[in-house]
């Protein structure tokens, strides 16, 4: 039996993080993944999201070519050709993983882990123990159990697609049917988005909510608010939705399920090792990421915690930190962590929603905000609002919580987000010189 003194299980994000900082640190390591290592994010996630987003960006800014003078003429476009340059990129990415494991001296296997008793993992028919076994599997995308349901696809499939969709049907309110929606659309999809409710993204700020409704409208997205699947069909026309309330919808090209993500537990066989799990089916974990097993430990989404590849990866660090690198106090704080939708426009938030800072400091909140045309759509005949607001409390005006929709907000929340974690006043951003003409200025001028 080979041992280590740490053995990582998934080579995702946050496993990755981990596995190299504790090999930094003088660890034997062994890291097991069944799959390409990146995980989620660079290989069905935020990487080539991010690159089909900017395709969609693209094709938007094309269509604004004639407000600065540019005679253009777009001859379609070959989603085939931007898939197989993703595809590429991902796999150089992929092997830069590789590479750094090597140079750091983790032992890769790959496989599928299963525990086959207490700080014990069996890979391909060989067994692995170490001092300490960190879970960070990951999560997969959630599939209706309502009949035909198999006629669609999660996140996983949309990243599969070697042809674009002439249509498309998107279930879901959340970021990821948010994005994948607006994707779509940019590139020439006609989409239907389905919501259980009337909004997108919910556990945003309302602002944020109200500017990624209009976004998603004035790029032609059709919404189709109360709208709760009950059955999928399929016939020689496409695929089309009945609602539990009898609505139906279609006919589509593609289906694209995005109701949510669940941990990706299966086939673990954590009851041999005593780790407990939810009710969700996420591993309970402390504050120091500590399961109820002596010796496992588990981090990023498998645990339901701010499912995000930077926590992931700032919470494999630090515990490695803690675990090899003589930091015994070193451990994740989830608060104030920034978020970025890339929907069209991008939308960014970090800290508290007007409502959660009522909810937590009373009728000691003050809201700024800012309505404005970008100066991009200055000269043209389309004017969509950019929307900013700022929630500070108390007496002293502490910016608690900032939310932006617009050109840009992907870029400029991260700074916003480190102020906001230094504790600052309203009158720290007030007595900042503006940089003009930005966007970001407007963040800086609220009165």
């Amino acid at each position: 039996m080979d041992k280590f003194d740490l053995i990582v299980v998934g080579a995702g994000s946050g496993g990755l993080a981990a596995a190299q900082r504790a090999a930094e640190y003088g660890a034997r390591v062994a890291l097991i993944e069944s799959g390409r290592l990146g995980g989620t994010c660079v290989n069905r996630g935020c990487v080539p999201k991010k690159i089909m987003w900017h395709a969609a960006e693209l094709a938007r800014e094309l269509g604004h070519g004639g407000d600065y003078g540019f005679d253009l003429a777009v001859n379609g476009h070959d989603f085939g050709a931007l898939v197989r340059r993703r595809e590429r990129y991902i796999r150089r990415l992929n092997g830069i993983y590789a590479s750094n494991l090597e140079r750091r001296s983790v032992h890769s296997v790959s496989g599928h882990a299963t525990f086959s008793a207490p700080r014990v993992l069996a890979v391909n028919g060989e067994d692995y123990s170490a001092e300490r076994i960190l879970i960070a599997t990951g999560g997969v995308p959630i599939v209706p159990t309502i009949p035909g349901a198999e006629f669609g696809i999660t996140s996983d499939g949309f990243f599969e697609l070697e042809r674009r969709p002439a249509s498309a049907a998107v279930v879901g309110a959340g970021y990821i049917a948010v994005e994948l929606a607006g994707i779509l659309r940019g590139l020439g999809t006609e989409v239907t988005l389905h919501l259980r409710r009337d909004s997108v993204l919910r556990s945003f700020d309302e602002i944020l909510q109200q500017a990624c409704m209009e976004g998603l409208a004035g790029a032609g997205v059709r919404i189709a608010p109360g709208f709760v699947p009950a059955a999928v069909e399929r016939d020689a026309e496409g695929l089309c939705l009945t609602a539990v309330s009898g609505e139906r919808s279609g006919p589509f090209d593609a289906l694209v399920w995005a109701v949510g993500r669940r941990p990706r537990t299966a086939g673990l066989n954590l009851d041999l090792a005593d780790v407990q799990c939810d009710g969700r089916g996420a591993i309970e974990v402390d504050e120091w990421q500590e399961t109820t097993a002596p010796g496992v430990f588990a981090l990023g989404d498998v645990t339901g915690h701010h499912e995000l590849t930077p926590v992931a990866i700032a919470a494999g660090r630090r515990w490695a930190d803690r675990q090899f690198g003589g930091m015994p106090e070193r451990r994740m704080e989830y608060r104030d962590i920034p978020t970025v939708v890339f929907a069209h426009p991008p939308l960014g938030a970090v800290g508290l929603t007007e409502e959660e800072a009522r909810e937590a400091y009373g009728d000691a909140v003050r809201c700024y905000r800012a309505d404005f045309v970008s100066l991009f759509y200055g000269i043209s005949d389309s004017k969509p609002k950019a929307r900013m607001k700022l929630v500070t409390a108390g007496e002293e005006e502490r910016v608690v919580g900032c939310h932006l929709a617009g050109p840009g907000a992907d870029e400029m929340l991260q700074g916003f987000a480190v102020a906001i974690r230094m504790g600052a006043l309203k009158s720290d951003l007030d007595d900042t010189v503006a940089i003009h003409p930005t966007a970001a200025e407007e963040l800086v001028t609220m009165r």
